[in-house]
């Protein structure tokens, strides 16, 4: 093992770099045609969005150097501290927080407001990271798996309650973290289960759910005593339990989605079931940024001259509805080619965590992967009317300051991480 030179820049992942600096100038850009009032504007008007974002941007230039000038083992050392003081402040919204869009999710600074869940994501990240790197930690244990769920959970149930769900969502997206890193398949297979009788449920109705599922799950079973793999003399107390607790389950699902969803949520889900048009209420957003994002044809209409865009057809198209920017002045060629640099980017980040010597180090990389990954993926399935409208911003796409930040330094310590993995300490 070499030991580290004194040039901060040593071993760092150029590639990675450039990854980022393109994503955040097309980002800009789009967030300036989104934006912009008069061509002939100004682009260093600091009043306007762009002009703010640009700031922004520049303060993430400093912030780079400065994670990328910080010992890579001081991220391990303090992720504790991180973690904690990262719980605090979303504690503290309940108490100083300011509501916007309905949700108590910011701190108002006065000069500007800024979102601690944005930053939350790094300190649970870190703390999950270092979690996992203690010794005899295995996550087919009980007691392993009960403490990286609370790792987990408790930033999620925090935001939940502001109320956020959507960008909760992000930390159960980290069990596929604590996949890669043991944990037995029967969770995940379990979470898709949910999810998929919970929307049956909903489409079909309770009655006609319990015939399909059982019929579905007696069919199994019929196959599997065909074929000598199971014996129903020994496994019907199995069989018994499963019918139970799927019916309990089933008959839940009508309680929850009228009881604990919020009005709002349910509208969501309806629209996207088919049950509710609603093109002029809770889906105008949706389907204003789908129009937008069609009338870009094949090769779009070119950068300022989206007249939807410039019309102002979609709300908040600088935030959560940036990529209908992108449909419509690049068409269907250039939304095409942002996302294949988004996955090329994500699949980068995946082949460098693999690639880590630390056990720290590469459940962050994951971690990182695992964030940008479903935050792309969301936000464009719920531009293109496939997801839930659910506020979730496009990585270095979305206007915000809070956001640029947070995924800046997400990046970035792993990127600083990733520069010693051949050096010793």
């Amino acid at each position: 093992m070499r030991k580290r030179q004194n040039n901060i820049f040593t071993g760092i992942d150029w590639i990675l770099v450039l990854f980022f600096i393109v994503l955040v100038f097309l980002g800009w850009i789009n967030i300036y045609a989104a934006s912009v009032t008069n061509t002939s504007g100004n682009i260093l008007d600091f009043s306007t969005l762009y002009g703010k974002q640009l700031q922004w941007i520049g303060l993430s230039a400093v912030l780079i150097i400065i994670i990328i000038a910080i010992d890579a083992k001081f991220y391990e050392r303090f992720s504790g501290v991180f973690y904690i003081i990262s719980m605090l402040s979303l504690a503290g919204l309940f108490v100083f927080g300011t509501s916007i869009n309905g949700a108590t999710s910011w701190y108002n600074l006065g000069f500007s407001s800024i979102q601690p869940s944005e930053f939350s994501k790094i300190a649970t990240a870190l703390a999950l990271a270092n979690f996992l790197n203690e010794p005899n930690k295995d996550l087919s244990n009980f007691k392993t798996q009960l403490n990286a769920f609370l790792i987990l959970l408790i930033p999620a149930i925090l935001i939940t309650l502001q109320p956020d769900a959507g960008s909760a969502l992000i930390y159960f997206s980290l069990l596929f973290v604590l996949y890669r890193e043991g944990l037995p398949g029967i969770f995940l297979s379990l979470g898709f289960s949910a999810i998929i009788l919970f929307l049956i449920t909903l489409y079909f109705g309770f009655t006609s759910s319990i015939i399909i599922v059982f019929s579905l799950i007696t069919l199994l079973v019929v196959y599997l005593l065909n074929t000598k793999k199971f014996h129903l003399n020994r496994e019907w107390p199995k069989v018994l339990i499963l019918y139970t607790f799927i019916g309990l389950f089933l008959f839940s699902v009508d309680y929850v989605f009228n009881n604990v969803f919020e009005q709002r949520h349910r509208d969501r889900f309806n629209i996207i079931l088919g049950e509710n048009a609603d093109t002029r209420g809770i889906g105008y957003n949706t389907n204003q940024s789908m129009l937008t994002i069609g009338s870009g044809g094949l090769t779009g209409k070119g950068f300022l001259e989206g007249d939807r865009t410039q019309g102002d057809f979609v709300p908040e198209q600088h935030t959560d509805y940036i990529f209908s920017t992108v449909g419509e002045e690049w068409g269907f060629i250039g939304s095409s080619a942002v996302i294949c640099i988004f996955i090329a980017f994500i699949l980068r980040l995946i082949s460098i965590a693999e690639r880590q010597k630390s056990k720290f180090s590469r459940v962050f990389g994951y971690s990182v992967a695992t964030i940008f990954f479903f935050h792309f993926m969301i936000n464009i399935g719920m531009v293109i009317g496939l997801l839930p409208t659910i506020g979730i911003p496009l990585p270095f796409f979305s206007y915000g300051g809070s956001s640029l930040w947070g995924f800046t330094i997400l990046l970035f310590i792993f990127i600083r991480l990733d520069a010693d993995r051949t050096y010793e300490w």
